[in-house]
This record gives structure tokens, C-alpha cells and sequence, in this order.
């Protein structure tokens, strides 16, 4: 009891308490600070969530949208090229195409026109004319349907989806040149049917117009001829059937005469009528 009662024991063991709570202390300290550590690295080893998405996987996912971009740019880029070449390839086979071929678009005015259109039209160029500007000197002759004019068929085709229409009508070109025209119109569709506008194939008929007319003439001219042999002909028999019962010379000579008149006239009549053709034929090769 003696030693309990000691000053110096009891410092002793209050400093032996001390220094066992300090190191209870300790050991809890870096304990939890172990298991802080442990928790922080099992965070950063586990798995990537939308809140912890890493910074590379951005990095990757701009250049993969960088990539498709070019991609697309590329694809139209090529896609032009394309359509420039049908365009040109569409534009050549036109150009070289001897009959015309005129575009109307929905609104009636005229967007292309090949070359030979321009020069069977008589006009340097048509773009932005409508019909009844181009075509408002012209008569119809026929047409595969009741229309007043040209300008009614192409707005009728412009409206309905219908077949063709078959039209002939004489044109007179801005410097006066008189033409037979034939012409086609139709409707334009796009593949889901749609409208697009008016497309007129021209053919210029002027110069087989002219050539059925010479034949048409060729043909009365025949028949006429024919009928002038035929009348010669029976006149000549009959002054020869009279020649040959007469016994009077004086008689005799009169017909021999009228034969050789008629005779005459009759060689005069086919010599004109072949003089035509010759004529028409040297003509044709002067004027080459």
C-alpha cells in the first residue's frame, strides 16, 4: 500500500495509461487510413460508369464521328461527280440528236432545248418561253385529240398522265420560213409519279411534205397523160381507119397531114411531161 501511495509509482503508471491510449490511438488511425487507401484504389481499379467515363474513350468516340463525316463528305462529293457525268452524258446525247426536243416544267415555261430545236424552232434561244409564245404563229393540221392549239396539248400534259399526243401543224419561223412540223408531247413522271413537267419531240416534215405534194402532182400529171394518149391515140386511129377506106389523094394527103399534127402534139405533150423531172433534178444539182 505503501508503493500505491507513492507519488512516483503513480506518475509512473499514469504515464504507462498514456502511452497505451496513445497507442490505441495510433493503431486506429492508421488503420482507417489504410482502409481510406484500400477503398480509394478499389474505386479506381473497378469498372467505368457514366460519372467516371474515361477521358480517351471521349477522344475515341470524336474521331470516330470525325471519321463518318468524311465518309459522308466523301460519298457526296462523289455522288456530284455522278450526277455532273449523267448531266453532260444527258446534254451530249441531246446535242447530237437531229430531231429537236423541248422541255416544259410545271409551270409551262420552257427549261431546255436542244440544238436542233433552236434551229427548226428559227430561234437563238428558248429558255423561259412558253408555248403560245413559240408556237403562237403556227396552224394546226391534225392532232390525237380536240385541242385548239399546240399550247392546249402541252398544258393538258402538263395536268394529266396520259399517252402521248400526236400533233402536225404548219409553223412559220421568226424570219418567215414556212415548216410542216410533226410533234410529240408527253408527260414527264418521277418514279413515284409524280409530274416533273412536258417533253415535245419536233420532227421537221418540210422537205417530205414537199416531196408527198410532188408526188401527189406527179400522179394527177400521169393521169392527165394517159388520158392525152388515150385521145391521141384514138384520134390517130381514126385518121388512119379513114386513110386507108379513102381513094381520094386529096383526102389522102389532108389526113396524112392531121396525122402528123397530131403526132406533133403528142410528142410535144410527153416531152413536157418528162422535161419536168429533168428540170426539177438539174435544178436540185445547181442548187447543191
Amino acid at each position: 500500500m505503501k508503493i500505491l501511495g507513492n507519488p512516483i509509482v503513480l506518475r509512473m503508471g499514469l504515464g504507462l495509461l498514456a502511452a497505451i491510449f496513445a497507442f490505441v490511438m495510433g493503431m486506429m488511425m492508421m488503420r482507417r487510413m489504410r482502409r481510406s487507401l484500400i477503398e480509394e484504389a478499389s474505386l479506381d481499379q473497378g469498372p467505368s460508369t457514366p460519372e467516371r467515363f474515361p477521358l480517351h474513350t471521349y477522344h475515341a468516340v470524336i474521331q470516330q464521328l470525325k471519321q463518318q463525316k468524311h465518309e459522308l463528305l466523301s460519298e457526296q462529293q462523289i455522288e456530284r461527280r455522278r450526277a455532273k457525268a449523267s448531266e453532260n452524258i444527258s446534254a451530249a446525247v441531246l446535242s447530237n440528236l437531229s430531231c429537236g426536243v423541248v422541255f416544259f416544267t410545271q409551270n409551262g415555261l420552257i427549261r431546255q432545248a436542244n440544238a436542233a430545236a433552236k434551229h427548226i424552232l428559227g430561234f437563238a434561244s428558248l429558255a423561259g418561253m412558253n408555248a403560245a409564245e413559240v408556237f403562237g404563229a403556227a396552224t394546226l393540221l391534225s392532232a390525237s385529240g380536240s385541242y385548239a392549239n399546240i399550247a392546249q396539248a402541252i398544258q393538258a400534259s402538263l395536268r394529266e398522265k396520259t399517252s402521248s399526243r400526236q400533233l402536225a401543224l404548219r409553223y412559220v419561223t421568226p424570219s418567215t420560213e414556212e415548216r410542216i412540223l410533226e410533234i410529240t408531247v408527253t408527260s414527264v413522271h418521277s418514279p413515284a409519279g409524280e409530274i416533273l413537267g412536258a417533253a415535245c419531240l419536233i420532227n421537221d416534215q418540210t422537205e417530205v411534205a414537199h416531196i408527198r405534194r410532188q408526188q401527189t402532182l406527179r400522179g394527177e400529171m400521169s393521169a392527165e397523160m394517159a388520158l392525152e394518149l388515150r385521145n391521141s391515140l384514138a384520134t390517130i386511129s381514126g385518121y388512119a381507119r379513114q386513110l386507108a377506106a379513102s381513094g381520094d389523094a386529096e383526102l389522102a394527103q389532108q389526113l396524112a397531114a392531121d396525122i402528123a399534127a397530131e403526132a406533133a402534139h403528142l410528142d410535144r405533150t410527153i416531152g413536157g411531161f418528162l422535161l419536168g423531172p429533168r428540170a426539177e433534178k438539174v435544178g436540185q444539182l445547181r442548187g447543191v
